[in-house]
Parts: structure tokens; C-alpha cells; sequence
């Protein structure tokens, strides 16, 4: 056979396997929607990026390093399809920013990551996937480094007969002082035919070193422990989830001043939630009720609920619509958001497109 030939076959044989060894996927969701607010300082129409998930553009890939190893990074940032900024000011990937390694024994990864609350909170404990003006966000603390966090090293375990385990800690990085700023969390689940239930903690430092003139600032932690379940009963999926909060920015408010006074956080307090997905017609309902309890002193608790219902076009798009409406007591703060917003009132609608690719 011509040498040229055989080398040939070599060359394409060899790409092959590299191909076969490595892959990078670029993924994102474009996400629209006309939303109004009501009950605030103003009423507010306005075109929404990202109400039911946060609009984005992401990267991810693996190299099969052999024995059962793999190299993964994610890169994602989120973007605002309304005006086609970037959903955060001089940060690229504000979303994920992650590199690991994947073994038969488990998953490390290091960067920016979610946390195991708001996994939690995303994936079993909200039937609106905490998106949509009915989402868990109006009355849980899923915000802020609640949600994400950087400088982190998260180990996955694999899945042993249904159950899964995560733990996580970020480093503070404020010199000085090794505690401040530093969180750490994880969780442990179970999912089994139509039952999925975890359970998820989160403890964080507020602390802040001196700088200059300003001086150090020192607070008692903050916990949040989540435990969340849902099962598919075949008509209609159920949701619960309780949460459980104490400490200083263990539950902050999205918008603090969204009625014309300044709301205080609750720093020991609890949420409540029941919800429901159920196939109707070619879409999906969605509800829940939700109940906020605050135990200190000013007793600001909250109720809440909403619905809402996508209707798919395709596997990848589906048209939505959403209400949610919020019941402040003493002076309570809590707004209707969606994925992307704190929100501005107590009562809020969504009617959007979302397409993922």
C-alpha cells in the first residue's frame, strides 16, 4: 500500500481518538419577557431579562485524561437580552467560572460555583425552579452568596443507589484574617423512581478586616439549612420545602427600600413552602404557597403564593406566564421577583418566551 496512504489513515485514525477524547459545548438560554410590579413606591411595565431563567452564554468541556479520570471546566456568564449588556458590571463569567477533575470516586472542582442551597432550593424544593414571579425567591433567601460563591472547592460524590453528597468551602481571601468573608456548606440527598429529597446547609462569615481608616467589623455567622422534597404522584408532582435561618446576612431582602422606607433583614427566622407541577393540556401548571416566619422581635412574617403555565413550542422553547402576590405583615419587606429580579412590589406578572440551545 502507498506509504502516503497508510500515514494518512494513521493522521485520521489518531484524530479520531482525540476527538472522541476531548469535547467543548457551548450552551445558553435567551430569555424575554413583558413583566409589571405593582404595590410598590410605583407601578413598573418593562421588558425582563431572564424572569423565568437567567439569560446566558456558557462553555464547557472534558478531556478523558484515562483510568477513569477527567479534566471538566465550566464557563458561563449571563447576559441581559433586553438591552445586550452583561448582567454584571466588569465581570465576565459571573455565573460559573470553574476547573476540575472527575474520578470513579467523585467530582473536585475549583471557582466560582453554586451553593448546595440554592441547588437545593432549584432542583427539588421549588416547582417554578426559584424563576418566575411565583419562585421561591420571593420569601426564601436564595440571593447573593446564598446562591453563588467564589473562590470554592466543591467535592461531589458519585451516586451510591440514589444517594448523593456535596460538601463546599470558599476561602475569605481578606488578608489578615483567614475566617473572614470564608463559607463552607454542603448537602446530602436521595432520589429513587418518583421520590427526591435533600437536605442542604450553608454557614457563612461576615466578618470584614480593617482597611485604612475603616475599621474591622466583626458578626456572629450566618446558617441557612434547607430540607426539601417532591414526588410524582403521575396527575401532579408535589413540592415541599422548609428553611431555616439565623444569623447576620443568613437571609437578606432583594429590595430593601422597595416602599419607601428601609425594611430590616430578619436574622432568626424560618420559610415554609408547598407547591405543585401537573400537566394540563399540552403545557405545565405551576403553584405554590409559601410563608415566611420571622422570630425576632419585630415579627415582620410574610405570606405568599403564585401560579403560572408554560407552554411548550419545541423541546427547546416554550412560551410562559406568571403571577405572584406577597402579603407583608409588620412592616415586612419582601417583594415578588423572578430568576434575574429582587422585584419593586407585592404583586408581579410575567409573560415571556424562553429558548435554550
Amino acid at each position: 500500500m502507498n506509504k502516503n496512504l497508510i500515514l494518512a489513515a494513521i493522521l485520521a485514525a489518531t484524530a479520531g481518538v482525540a476527538t472522541a477524547q476531548s469535547a467543548v459545548t457551548i450552551y445558553g438560554i435567551a430569555d424575554a419577557s413583558f413583566t409589571g410590579e405593582r404595590g410598590g413606591v410605583a407601578s413598573n411595565n418593562k421588558i425582563t431579562s431572564g424572569a423565568a431563567s437567567a439569560s446566558r452564554i456558557g462553555f464547557k468541556g472534558s478531556e478523558d485524561l484515562g483510568g477513569g479520570m477527567s479534566a471538566i471546566f465550566t464557563l458561563e456568564t449571563g447576559y441581559k437580552i433586553d438591552d445586550g449588556q452583561l448582567d454584571a458590571t466588569n465581570t465576565l463569567f459571573n455565573r460559573q467560572a470553574f476547573v476540575g477533575l472527575k474520578t470513579l470516586g467523585g467530582t473536585v472542582t475549583i471557582g466560582r460555583q453554586y451553593t448546595a442551597y440554592h441547588n437545593t432550593l432549584a432542583q427539588v424544593g421549588d416547582p417554578f425552579g426559584t424563576g418566575y414571579a411565583g419562585g421561591s425567591k420571593n420569601l426564601f433567601p436564595d440571593s447573593g452568596t446564598n446562591v453563588r460563591s467564589s473562590n470554592t472547592v466543591v467535592y461531589a460524590s458519585p451516586n451510591y443507589a440514589g444517594v448523593t453528597a456535596d460538601v463546599s468551602y470558599s476561602t475569605g481571601e481578606q488578608s489578615g484574617n483567614n475566617d473572614a468573608g470564608r463559607q463552607f456548606g454542603g448537602s446530602i440527598g436521595y432520589s429513587n423512581g418518583p421520590l427526591n429529597v435533600r437536605v442542604a446547609y450553608n454557614n457563612k462569615n461576615t466578618d470584614a478586616v480593617a482597611v485604612g481608616t475603616t475599621p474591622a467589623v466583626s458578626r456572629n455567622l450566618g446558617h441557612n439549612t434547607l430540607v426539601a422534597a417532591n414526588y410524582d404522584f403521575g396527575i401532579l408532582r408535589a413540592y415541599v420545602a422548609a428553611g431555616f435561618d439565623k444569623g447576620p446576612g443568613s437571609a437578606p431582602l432583594g429590595n430593601a427600600t422597595a416602599y419607601g422606607r428601609t425594611a430590616v433583614a430578619s436574622l432568626d427566622g424560618n420559610e415554609f413552602l408547598v407547591g405543585l407541577s401537573a400537566p394540563v393540556g399540552t403545557g405545565t401548571v405551576l403553584a405554590s404557597f409559601q410563608k415566611k416566619n420571622d422570630k425576632g422581635n419585630l415579627n415582620q412574617d410574610a405570606t405568599g403564593w403564585g401560579v403560572g403555565y408554560l407552554y411548550p413550542l419545541s423541546k427547546r422553547t416554550n412560551l410562559y406566564g406568571a403571577y405572584g402576590s406577597i402579603d407583608n405583615k409588620n412592616g415586612a419587606g419582601y417583594t415578588v421577583a423572578n430568576n434575574s429580579e429582587s422585584g419593586s412590589g407585592d404583586k408581579a406578572f410575567n409573560l415571556g418566551v424562553r429558548h435554550s440551545f
